[in-house]
């Protein structure tokens, strides 16, 4: 059902029943009902004896008009209203005067009654209309400025995605040239690696060859000379006239049965060994100088990539720190206490988890700061988003708007879903954090040797004020200057 609207019920209070008009000098009878005077009076003209309601043709003994002076105030209030709801002007709800005028000081329209009223009377007053131009040229003005602001943001963002695009086109071009560099050098290595168990299997067959041989004619010969040995020693044993007879023949065999020496190798396959060792050498020395270079020069980028984020000067902010927390006076380290603090409960503070916030936070540029950790077993450090969750138990996950790496007891891990397991025999004493707002990334550094220790794709750390997080339980965690 359609809302009534108050006005036209205000109206409709106010037409007189006869004329369908606004009452004009209004009358009301005995039983209640309510006329124009001259309606009235002209519905009982002519008739001499007792006359009706027109309305509930109740009976009237005597025709006494009472006037109705309140119901001629709402007549002329219901006037106003409804000639303010035709032309859509505004009334003074006081006085039920248009508002006509502007009062500079209380910057508020008024009518011409405010005006003269002791409020107003000490202040600058000018005609609505004009007041409404002037105001209206100060904000044709504002928006003209805001416009050209706009147009300035509208093209830095164009440029910003332009030279992004740029970026991104260069990078997938190097990574293109990167990948089929590598992918050439794979196939270069696997054809030398073909090439060369090629060598050495062919190697290995003439070597067996010749060992066979050997061992064939070997023990054909010991087999001849086992047989001649048994022989003689037969006919040592025999007497001296047996022992004579064919004694020349005898001898005569033993010098013509000279030991058949084994087969050497021949110089061909020496020189084929020394060849195939001296191509080895020198391929598996390119290899290891190229190894050498390569990681040479990711030393070099990585050297370059961390010399271009900004040393940012962390301290922790109180307001969120657990309960059990224990800040130093300077912000620079946090323990953890088995005593529960007495401070606020704040809309900023962390009740659950033993966390803690640094007071910095982060939208552009590359930043970096280092923690120190020494031997604690239970922490985490990374960073979070502003709006990261302070209240009830929370996961320390990207999902929830933190990125970190952890160490509990004897495990490290980045705290990814799942869990990343660091492959770190020894845990770092000191991480180095480096936050990348325009790459949405964050990477984690070993700030002894500037090994890297883990990082968070590019994307994954959203637009939004970030600021460093800080988990400890049982430990010390120290921000290093």
């Amino acid at each position: 059902m359609a809302t009534e609207n108050p006005v036209e019920i205000l109206q409709e209070e106010a037409t007189c029943p006869v004329c369908l008009d606004y009452f004009r000098e209004p009358v009301t009878l005995e039983c209640g009902h309510n006329f124009c005077r001259a309606c009235i009076s002209h519905s009982w003209e002519g008739s001499d004896t007792d006359v009706s309601c027109p309305q509930c043709r109740e009976i009237m003994q005597q025709r006494h008009l009472r006037p109705n002076r309140q119901l001629a105030n709402m007549v002329e209030r219901a006037k106003r209203l409804s000639f303010q709801a035709a032309s859509g002007e505004k009334m003074c709800v006081e006085h039920q005067e248009a508002l006509k005028l502007f009062c500079e000081e209380d910057q508020s329209p008024i009518c011409v009654v405010c005006d003269r009223s002791r409020a107003h009377r000490t202040h600058t007053v000018v005609p609505i209309q004009e007041a409404a131009q002037e105001y209206k040229d100060k904000i044709q003005a504002h928006l003209k400025t805001l416009r050209k602001e706009r147009e300035k943001l509208l093209g830095f963002r164009v440029t910003g995605e332009k030279k992004s695009q740029e970026c991104l086109k260069w990078t997938e071009t190097k990574r293109q040239k990167i990948m089929s560099e590598f992918q050439q050098l794979q196939q270069f290595l696997q054809e030398r690696e073909r090439l060369l168990l090629a060598q050495l299997e062919k190697l290995d067959k003439e070597i067996l060859k010749i060992r066979n041989d050997n061992v064939t004619k070997l023990s054909e010969e010991i087999s001849r000379v086992n047989k001649l040995i048994s022989e003689l020693e037969g006919k040592c044993q025999k007497p001296a006239s047996e022992f004579l007879q064919d004694v020349r023949s005898t001898l005569s065999r033993c010098e013509k049965g000279k030991l058949q020496q084994p087969v050497a190798i021949s110089p061909e396959l020496e020189k084929g060994l020394r060849d195939f060792s001296q191509k080895t050498v020198g391929l598996m020395e390119t290899v290891r100088k190229f190894k050498d270079t390569l990681l040479s020069a990711l030393d070099t980028k990585r050297g370059e990539y961390l010399a271009s984020f900004t040393q940012a000067n962390v301290t922790l902010d109180p307001g969120t720190a657990h309960p059990q927390l224990v800040l130093s006076a300077d912000g620079k380290s946090v323990s953890w206490a088995d005593t529960w603090q007495d401070l606020p409960n704040n809309p900023e503070r962390f009740d659950t988890a033993y966390c803690v916030l640094g007071c910095e936070g982060f939208t552009s540029g590359r930043h970096c700061w280092e923690v120190e950790v020494g031997d604690g077993l239970y922490w985490a450090v990374g960073v979070a988003r502003e709006s990261v969750r302070r209240k009830g138990w929370i996961s320390h996950y990207p999902e929830e708007g933190i990125w970190a790496v952890l160490r509990w007891w004897g495990q490290f891990q980045a705290l990814t879903s799942p869990l990343t397991p660091l492959p770190w025999s020894q845990v770092p004493s000191r991480i180095r954090v480096c936050l990348d707002c325009d790459r949405g990334q964050v990477t984690f550094f070993d700030a002894g040797d500037q090994a890297l220790i883990f990082t968070f794709p590019p994307g994954s750390v959203p637009g939004e004020r970030i600021r460093p997080w800080l988990w400890v339980w049982g430990s010390l965690l120290r921000l290093c200057p």
